[in-house]
């Protein structure tokens, strides 16, 4: 009998006795077993404390991203591999596309997300404060990855994407990954590993593997890590009692199944277009991955008057579904992913039947193609109607993990969004309405109780990527039930494994540890022209202050003449009396178009390749005719701008050969007085040398 191995202080180790047995869903074979008997999980923490995570923290975060850009690279390379051991799962192709190349795209996703970070080990959060009348004194936060290890314990029905969305989050910020997938289809993670693994791109213990029990592995957990949970409720409560997470306060991401809803508008009609989205959606979210989605819709709440039409539009829709072998192309559902789960879903279908009644498929019989219905762990999709929803607890508080949901009916927009959550906090909802105001009543209403809101209509349908489609940029998560938690979401998905701290000190102290130069600091006199330096030769601080320049009442009447913004304060004879300026005043872009002429200079081509952009543009105070103007010109920040990758050479584009930076300067316009006029940050794309 072939067993599972566990990828354990970087070798692959295999567990001690019998273990659990592994099943093909849609024949009912034996694939493999699985256990962690004789593992040592005290061991696999520590090595991931003092191997592991020095490792990733070392690297900047646009190291961390390019490596993740690679590793999904080569993972696509592999994809045939994945999908023939996905489809033992019961999943179709479509089903496991989701998965696999989904789980993948997370990597690309966050491998991008780097761009949204310095080139350092640490990022700045937030805006510094100052905290002092002479601007001597300030503070600033920054974000340090933490020393610990991220154990994600994973759901059976995501064996890819469950471990990508999380690991490409906390490999980003630096943090080394334990992995625990669901035993019944941990081998279809086992073989992605074995890939990442050899892949050799990830430095030595940045992943580790348990296919199994998971053991004593919590433990030994510490304060610096974060645990995240994907799966039932009841499981995640009794983990985050555990008294080591609570003693150690050991941060604790939970993502629980949830009674997902989707609202019909009372102003969709049969006729409408949105009407057709609706009964596609619903469709959709219940055969997809054979309805074991944390994310699937779980009740369907629509206007009173339209449960008839609607329901018997559902019943034509599902009864299209070809079901059965997923490697048969007719196949547009597959099994679920075993005989217990099936037995599973059938328990929770019979609590739902105490209070609603089945109207569509059957819990004993389905039928399949290229498959037999007994070996497999097939099941009918279940249409159910409650027509009593706020008479019945359980339709609100059961969850049937598989291709099931229920129809109720509602009266009014109120209705439906008290509804909506009575299932006590879910992950995500969709409200289907062609009326933006329906939409905003809905949205504001029920968010208190979704972590996500889909407004579905004509307008975005066909590019939407549907109800229960999480996305790496957008948080995944949801309150109550749904667990609290939150997962991916861009840049805060990565702070979860980083630890905040403020720092106060001088701005000078402030903008060494950062490596931004902050407002007040003590700058870098140079005798040549920043903008004659390579952008490796550029040094935070770097800085020159111009000559003055005196601002006349004729540069300001051209300046509107050139513009041809003739805005009353910028023409002489206005009647000033009543308004917030004493005489004509000087338009703001032209302080800083005057600005750029005085920090420019006239030079011969140089390294800087090009005006990127200005940031954070402000005019402080006006500038009257007869004011001198200076500028303090320092370079504020420096970001790495990879090289784009050419695939086709019609795409290659003037400059894509060319190796270099994005470069920030800090530009403080100032006048005679010594006061500040206008603050801007410019961004400049400058050559490297090499």
């Amino acid at each position: 009998m072939k067993k599972l191995e566990s990828f354990v202080e970087g070798n692959w180790i295999t567990g001690d006795g019998e273990g659990q047995l592994l099943c093909d869903a849609v024949t009912g074979e034996t694939i493999a077993a699985a256990t962690t008997q004789g593992i040592d999980f005290k061991a696999m923490i520590e090595y991931a404390h003092t191997t592991g995570n020095p490792n990733l923290r070392k690297l900047t975060f646009h190291e961390r991203g390019r490596m993740l850009r690679a590793l999904a690279m080569h993972l696509r390379n592999h994809l045939e591999k994945f999908y023939s051991i996905s489809y033992k799962t019961g999943a179709t192709k479509a089903d496991s596309w989701i998965d696999i190349e989904g789980g993948i795209g997370n990597l690309f996703s966050y491998a991008s997300l780097r761009r949204k970070f310095a080139d350092e080990s640490f990022a700045v959060d937030g805006e510094g404060v100052n905290l002092s009348k002479h601007n001597t004194f300030m503070g600033h936060h920054i974000l340090v990855p933490k020393e610990g290890v991220a154990i994600h314990i994973n759901a059976f029905n995501f064996p890819v994407w469950g471990m990508l969305e999380k690991c490409a989050v906390n490999w980003l910020a630096g943090v080394p990954a334990i992995v625990k997938p669901a035993t019944i289809t941990s081998y279809l993670t086992e073989a992605v590993v074995k890939e990442i693994i050899a892949s050799n791109i990830l430095p030595k213990g940045a992943l580790q593997l348990i296919c199994g029990s998971v053991g004593d592995l919590l433990d030994h957990v510490t304060s610096q890590d974060v645990i995240t949970f994907t799966g039932s409720k009841s499981t995640a409560l009794k983990l985050k009692k555990h008294e080591r997470i609570l003693n150690e306060s050991v941060p604790f991401n939970m993502e629980a199944d949830s009674l997902n809803c989707i609202v019909l508008g009372d102003d969709v009609n049969p006729s409408d277009a949105e009407w057709d989205i609706f009964i596609k959606e619903i469709r959709k979210e219940i055969t997809a991955k054979a309805g074991q989605k944390c994310t699937a819709i779980r009740r369907i709440f629509v206007p009173e008057n339209k449960m008839d039409d609607v329901w018997k539009c559902l019943k034509q829709s599902l009864s299209q579904t070809v079901i059965g072998n997923p490697l048969n192309d007719k196949v547009r559902m597959g099994a679920l992913a075993g005989q217990s789960q099936r037995e599973e879903v059938k328990k929770q279908v019979q609590k739902l039947l105490a209070s609603s009644q089945l109207i569509y498929g059957s819990l004993d019989s389905v039928e399949v193609l290229d498959a037999d219905a007994n070996k497999g762990a097939f099941l009918s999709p279940l249409l159910l109607m409650n027509e009593k929803p706020f008479a019945s607890s359980v339709v609100h508080e059961t969850e049937a993990f598989g291709p099931v949901s229920t129809i109720m009916p509602y009266k009014n927009l109120d209705e439906a969004i008290a509804l909506s959550k009575l299932g006590k906090g879910s992950l995500c909802s969709t409200i289907v309405t062609a009326k933006d105001t329906i939409a905003k009543e809905y949205v504001l209403g029920a968010g208190t109780h979704h972590g996500r809101i889909l407004v579905l209509n004509k307008d975005c349908a066909k590019e939407s990527t549907g109800h229960g489609s999480p996305l790496p940029m957008l948080i995944h998560g949801g309150p109550g039930r749904a667990g609290g938690g939150e997962e991916m979401g861009g840049i805060r998905g990565v702070k979860h494994y980083m630890q905040r701290v403020a720092v106060q000190g001088s701005p000078t102290s402030i903008t060494h540890i950062t490596n931004i130069y902050q407002q007040y600091a003590k700058g870098i006199e140079t005798n040549v022209h920043p903008f004659k330096k390579y952008f490796e030769e550029l040094n935070i601080g770097d800085q020159i202050i111009t000559p003055k320049r005196k601002i006349t009442s004729e540069d300001i009447n051209r300046f509107a003449d050139l513009s041809g913004d003739h805005f009353y304060a910028h023409i002489a004879a206005t009647d000033f009396n009543g308004t917030m300026f004493e005489q004509q005043v000087a338009h703001g872009y032209f302080i800083m178009s005057i600005a750029a002429g005085l920090f420019v200079g006239s030079y011969e081509k140089n390294p800087v390749l090009l005006n990127y952009g200005i940031d954070e543009l402000r005019f402080t105070k006006p500038v009257y005719p007869g004011a001198e103007i200076y500028i303090k010109f320092t370079c504020k920040e420096k970001l790495p701008n990879d090289k784009r990758i050419i695939n086709k050479p019609e795409d290659f584009k003037r400059g894509d050969d060319i190796e270099k930076g994005i470069v920030k300067w800090l530009v403080e316009m100032i006048d005679e007085t010594n006061e500040q006029v206008g603050i801007a940050t410019i961004l400049t794309m400058v050559a490297k040398k090499k």
